[in-house]
């Protein structure tokens, strides 16, 4: 099953938005707001490293909209 261009082009517009937008979450290394796409890639290199020992632990952070 495929979707249409015109609703493919929608839903990848869609989903740029969302992962733009902002969320109130402590970032590593500056500031208290930042866009969804960071915070999963913070959270990707975090798990890694908890997984690699390179960290003792590691708490995901729940991004706030």
């Amino acid at each position: 099953m495929f979707l249409k261009d015109e609703i493919a082009s929608d839903l990848v517009d869609k989903l740029r938005d969302y992962f733009t937008r902002k969320v109130k979450v402590p970032r590593i290394r500056m500031g208290k707001r930042q866009e969804l796409e960071t915070l999963i890639n913070e959270e990707a290199m975090l798990l890694g490293k908890y997984l690699r020992d390179e960290r003792k632990s590691w708490i995901p952070r729940i991004a706030i909209p």
